[in-house]
């Protein structure tokens, strides 16, 4: 709709206090909530409601920021569904909405949800009263069948089109941060099992929590942003009945504390901690304070040290066999042996690491790539001068690369698991796409890897009976004519569907691995058929065997 909107009773003329949660929607009344998830619901307004009603290729459009797709469509289905095409006009598409049409208006401008305004279609038509949203209210629905939604700030290309000036808007620095790449693939990557404690370390707008209270007895969340603890009780509330939780007792399964990094939790243990930190590398600058800093991605620390203190820390957190999933990113000095060299030394001797590096960048593709993201780039003097600062901060350090990527940490469960063996440290870089969710299968890997430190010797390991997991297939290159192949690689089907370069030896093991045979009587069978010496053969085979074992080629036969 175009016109001319002037705000009346809850959209601030002024720039609003940083990190103030009295701009946050208001979750001091349980029953407004009620009543406001109860339209929401009546209304269609689910994952499956806003995909049906805008149908595929406008849904995919809204989700790539493309918002003319899906107003074509509401404005089409407003004379069918008018209250689901409001509230996606209103909530998703930022556009102004009559107020009538839009259901629960009082209790959503009550909430701070939306705010009144005065919309004149044309220059001389009386102005009708509409609402405008003040937050981003999207359904949202996890593979648990729990349909609920989220509230965050409005996106850049949201402020464009409420703003009408119809290009992206600088976010505010408090930004309270919406559901994006990285949120889905943290919790993808989060085992499941049924724990005790649970920290949501950074808890943003709070959808890692709302997953965890579905497996976790209590929830710990912490972030340094008031207006984002704020965000984040307004979302569990709305989602506390469908996860079996009475709103009015919130505070039995969950903590939001306010406080930075691990300081709000010094001395407890919890047995999963999640985290997407503020772990943007972003240029320091002399004076500059947290309203200078966006909170939800700039932790205030210079070059990576954000990700080095909570790999070095976060240890001190962990229960007995407790576990950590983060995301995170990290520099590569020129000089580094392996892009992993100082990742290596971060953790503490009791913690093992696995870190999966999924992207990287040169300085100049890294500061692109930020400055981008919160719409720096819209004025071309300060965007000059930001992205000067950038490249200067990665000389002064020598950076040469920043590696993204998934960072997972174990602390030991007992001395008798850390006994004659080192910590794990895996670095692997996989670009390629990823079967999801991972989260059960990063909880096997770190099954396999203690079960292999049970395992006193290669001996032992001979003793156990392997079998080839199911998504493993065997793939062999030649040239023609040639007797035979130059290269056989095991590949992974499903997972982190990795390739696995095999020599001839190895390749015969993992053939005759169905389970019949323990892997002392193929290493015997296969050196007589060599001719080579066993115990040779087994020395050459046992770290590789275990390797396999580790990523989940092979499995041990009671798996």
């Amino acid at each position: 709709m175009s016109g001319v909107i002037s705000a009346n009773n809850a959209a601030p003329a002024s720039a609003p206090a940083f990190d103030d949660p009295a701009d946050a929607p208001d979750s001091s009344d349980l029953d407004r909530l009620a009543r406001i998830r109860d339209a929401l619901a009546a209304a269609e307004y689910t994952v499956d409601g806003v995909e049906r009603f805008l149908g595929a290729d406008a849904s995919a459009a809204l989700h790539r920021d493309l918002l003319v797709p899906a107003s074509l469509r509401a404005a089409e289905g407003a004379a069918s569904e008018p209250a689901l095409a409001a509230l996606v006009r209103l909530f998703l598409l930022a556009e102004p909405v009559e107020r009538s049409l839009v259901p629960a208006a009082g209790d959503l401008v009550a909430a701070r949800f939306a705010a009144e305004a005065d919309v004149a279609a044309g220059g001389d038509e009386d102005a009708a009263t509409h609402l405008v949203a003040l937050v981003d209210v999207r359904p949202y629905a996890t593979d648990g069948g729990l349909d609920t939604w989220i509230c965050s700030d409005l996106g850049g290309v949201q402020l464009g089109a409420q703003s009408g000036a119809g290009v992206r808007q600088p976010l505010r620095r408090d930004h309270v941060v919406g559901i994006g790449p990285a949120t889905t693939n943290l919790a993808q990557l989060t085992p499941r099992d049924e724990i005790d404690r649970a920290l949501d370390l950074g808890v943003g707008m709070g959808v890692q929590a709302l997953h965890l209270l579905a497996h976790a007895k209590f929830v710990v969340a912490t972030d340094i942003s008031a207006r984002a603890l704020a965000f984040a009780r307004v979302n569990l509330l709305l989602a506390a009945p469908a996860l079996g939780i009475d709103p009015a007792r919130l505070d039995e399964r969950v903590s939001l504390r306010l406080g930075n990094l691990l300081a709000p939790v010094a001395g407890e243990r919890f047995d999963l901690v999640v985290s997407n930190p503020p772990f943007v590398i972003t240029p320091r600058t002399a004076g500059e304070g947290a309203s200078d800093q966006y909170t939800y991605r700039d932790g205030g620390r210079p070059g990576d040290a954000i990700i080095e203190g909570l790999v070095r820390g976060i240890g001190d957190v962990l229960a007995p066999g407790g576990v950590a999933v983060m995301l995170g990113n990290w520099e590569v000095h020129e000089g580094d042996e392996t892009w992993h060299t100082r990742l290596e030394r971060w953790p503490a001797a009791d913690v093992d690491l696995w870190v999966v590096q999924r992207e990287r960048a040169t300085p100049i593709e890294y500061a692109d790539m930020w400055l981008r993201d919160a719409a720096e780039n819209a004025e071309l003097v300060s965007w000059r001068e930001a992205f000067v600062a950038y490249l200067a901060d990665f000389a002064g350090r020598s950076v040469d690369e920043v590696g993204m990527g998934m960072l997972v940490l174990r602390r030991r469960a007992d001395d008798a698991d850390a006994a004659g063996a080192a910590p794990l440290r895996r670095f692997e870089g996989l670009t390629h796409q990823l079967e999801q969710p991972l989260g059960e299968r990063v909880r096997r890997t770190l099954d396999r890897v203690t079960w292999l430190r049970g395992l006193a010797d290669d001996a032992a390991l001979w003793d156990e009976t392997l079998v080839v997991a199911g998504d493993i297939s065997e793939e062999r290159h030649s040239r023609p004519g040639d007797e035979h192949p130059s290269a056989i690689l095991l590949r992974q089907g499903g997972g982190y569907r990795r390739t696995y370069p095999c020599s001839t030896e190895l390749a015969g093991f993992v053939s005759v691995c169905d389970g019949d045979l323990a892997g002392g009587q193929i290493v015997a069978a296969l050196a007589e058929l060599l001719g080579v010496d066993a115990v040779g053969l087994g020395e050459q085979l046992a770290p590789q065997v275990r390797d396999l074992v580790e990523l989940g080629f092979l499995e041990p036969v009671w798996v």
